[in-house]
């Protein structure tokens, strides 16, 4: 590889460039080689490429079977001609473990993927994300709900994140397309593909202003295990999850699982007792998930989420960089005009030159700076004097 590295045998550049990607790509490929082992052998050996240069002593010494030694061993590196003919595609991109703009969020959870694969905006992944998941066979007022509440995320500006199912995903997706929001879908399948194969103009459309995210190498098609392993991304890139409806036993609730084990917050919208698809929502509720009627209660709950991890970013994202002491640009003069007294968002559009959607997305972020709060009636004051 031909970029530097630091004492700790780990790569140091901004970004890992294309000609480095092919040792990435054929660890990633071994089979035998989850997320789990990947990320500790990286933590012995420093790169991939080390890895595979490594000796059949120090690979067993490092915990690989027999069988995993003798494919790095017998590598054949036309495997990843798939993956590097994607990658010269327009919007296609590849963002690895020691990248800058890694996520802090999901480099946080217990089973990171080493690799991701993105089509679209490859940015958007730092973003302040809500995931909003559900049944594939919504009712038709679920539909309605998860439509309605992705736009009012959109509006304040989170990105949504979900799976490109069809049903709740689905609705979630096209809610934040018709407000002109960002959304994330991340995939159980190589990005050469989409699954379901008649959402494939829905995925063209999340391209344009989201991305496509996938940690499966191109080619891979379809399998049940692989959407459970897809939901732990989802959650994983969020502050919270949102489950609309689902059944008692659901994909869903798996996503919820990961979740509360990774420590996110898991909102749920309550349905009528006599209907299947809300017990899955019930359930959460019962096991501790914020009971939530509106966006807005999702907004408030998400305003006192502390974001300690995310201040330790240093430069991904400017709204994640924002802190009591540093507010600087429009948020420090959006924040100047915002009083003690509740403020209503048509006085602060007359009071700077900001559009209802900027402020909306600048308020956002000062609640969970914890420099404004909310109040009923859809009006702002400040609560900190810095």
């Amino acid at each position: 590889m031909d970029s530097s590295n630091g004492e700790d045998g780990r790569v140091s550049s901004t970004s890992i460039l294309a000609s480095d990607y092919r040792p990435w790509l054929a660890l990633w490929r071994i089979t035998g080689v989850g997320a789990k082992t990947y990320l500790s052998l990286l933590e012995v050996f420093g790169t991939p490429e080390n890895v595979l240069g490594a000796s059949a002593a120090s690979l067993k010494q490092a915990g690989l079977s027999s069988a995993v030694i003798q494919q790095i061993k017998n590598l054949d590196e036309r495997e990843i001609e798939p993956d590097l003919n994607w990658l010269k595609r327009e919007d296609c991109h590849l963002m690895c473990w020691y990248d800058e703009d890694y996520p802090l969020l999901l480099k946080e959870i217990p089973d990171p993927p080493p690799i991701l694969f993105i089509r679209g905006n490859r940015s958007l992944l730092g973003s302040l994300q809500i995931a909003m998941v559900g049944t594939r066979n919504p009712s038709p007022m679920a539909m309605k709900t998860a439509h309605a509440f992705s736009k009012s995320f959109a509006t304040f500006g989170l990105t949504v994140t979900s799976g490109l199912a069809l049903g709740v995903d689905q609705a979630a997706h096209e809610g934040v397309l018709e407000a002109g929001g960002k959304t994330i879908a991340v995939a159980a399948t190589g990005l050469d593909r989409v699954y379901p194969a008649g959402h494939k103009p829905l995925a063209e459309e999340i391209i344009k202003s989201g991305a496509l995210v996938s940690e499966f190498p191109i080619g891979t098609q379809p399998k049940p295990g692989y959407f459970p392993r897809r939901n732990r991304i989802i959650s994983g890139l969020s502050l919270g999850v949102l489950v609309v409806e689902a059944a008692i036993k659901s994909g869903t609730l798996i996503t919820a699982k990961h979740a509360m084990e990774q420590g996110r917050e898991v909102f749920a919208i309550p349905g009528s007792i006599h209907n299947p698809l809300a017990k899955g929502c019930h359930h959460l509720i019962r096991q501790g998930a914020k009971l939530v009627e509106t966006a807005e209660d999702v907004l408030e709950e998400l305003g006192n989420l502390s974001l300690a991890a995310l201040s330790e970013d240093d430069g991904q994202n400017e709204e994640l960089r924002l802190n009591k002491t540093s507010i600087t640009g429009d948020y420090a003069v959006l924040l100047e005009k915002i009083a003690f007294d509740p403020t209503s968002v048509d006085e602060l559009i007359t009071e700077t030159n900001f559009t209802a959607e900027e402020i909306s997305s600048m308020l956002l972020v000062l609640e969970l700076q914890g420099l404004v709060s909310s109040a009923p009636g859809g009006l702002f004051y400040r609560c900190s004097a810095e």
